[in-house]
């Protein structure tokens, strides 16, 4: 961790704290910096292998007072081997057509964002967005950034991902899907295909953001294995699941 410490930028802030999305009771402060500069991709490398997730142009990192439950992860691509439930849901999706597109947002986009926020999530703070601050969200990246759309064989988009390049590997930023589309298992449909992606790239990983091993929101990153957490003595593969 020596070099890529070195790399780090000056400065950080700390948010002020609030209530914990995941964890029902316990409270959220993350410490976050500006991703700026000539040296911005190898920065963000830097910060993605030392905990850090980006939202537009800002890397943070959770800092919660007396808690540690948010634990960085990432799939180890090589040693992925794909089990018989997902080679299911991949038949089921093999209607789809894959497309990897600049980042840009559209209407069409917002509008599946809206659906999904509204199903999904509709008293977090995405809630209510405007297609501005969707655009911002899309398009506010100073890296290597595209989204991952899968659409209908009529066209219609279903699913999308919003995707950074980095040195070592893809880190899927925030994803998004058809609500109404339950049986096609929409989100590990996004997750398998970056990990193929991942592998066509010749990259090691697929950063996943954070795993928290209370909160059923975060119980399916656990089938990806082996999955590797970040923790004091740097990244290791997890070997309990959810309730381990």
């Amino acid at each position: 961790m020596t070099t890529q410490t070195a790399k780090l930028p000056r400065f950080f802030y700390r948010m002020p704290p609030r209530p914990c999305p995941y964890l029902p009771g316990r409270t959220e402060q993350n410490i976050f910096t500006e991703l700026a500069g000539p040296n911005t991709t190898q920065l963000y490398d830097a910060l993605t292998q030392a905990g850090f997730r980006r939202s537009h142009n800002v890397a943070y990192r959770p800092a919660c007072p007396g808690c540690q439950a948010c634990v960085p992860v990432r799939v180890v691509v090589e040693d992925f081997k794909i089990s018989a439930s997902m080679r299911r849901i991949l038949r089921r999706n093999d209607d789809l057509v894959p497309l990897e597109i600049r980042a840009r947002a559209t209407a069409e986009q917002f509008r599946l964002f809206n659906r999904y926020v509204g199903s999904r999530h509709g008293d977090g703070e995405m809630a209510g967005m405007s297609f501005a601050d969707y655009m911002a969200m899309v398009q506010d990246s100073p890296l290597r950034t595209f989204l991952s759309e899968h659409r209908r064989e009529n066209g219609d988009l279903i699913a999308a991902c919003l995707v950074d390049r980095l040195s070592d590997g893809l880190s899927a930023v925030y994803s998004f899907f058809e609500p109404g589309e339950a049986g096609r298992s929409l989100g590990s449909l996004m997750i398998l295909k970056l990990i193929e992606r991942t592998r066509e790239l010749g990259l090691p990983y697929l950063y996943l953001g954070y795993w928290i091993g209370g909160s059923q929101k975060m119980a399916y990153k656990w089938r990806f294995r082996p999955l590797e957490g970040l923790g004091p003595d740097g990244w290791a593969q997890l070997e309990h699941g959810p309730h381990g």
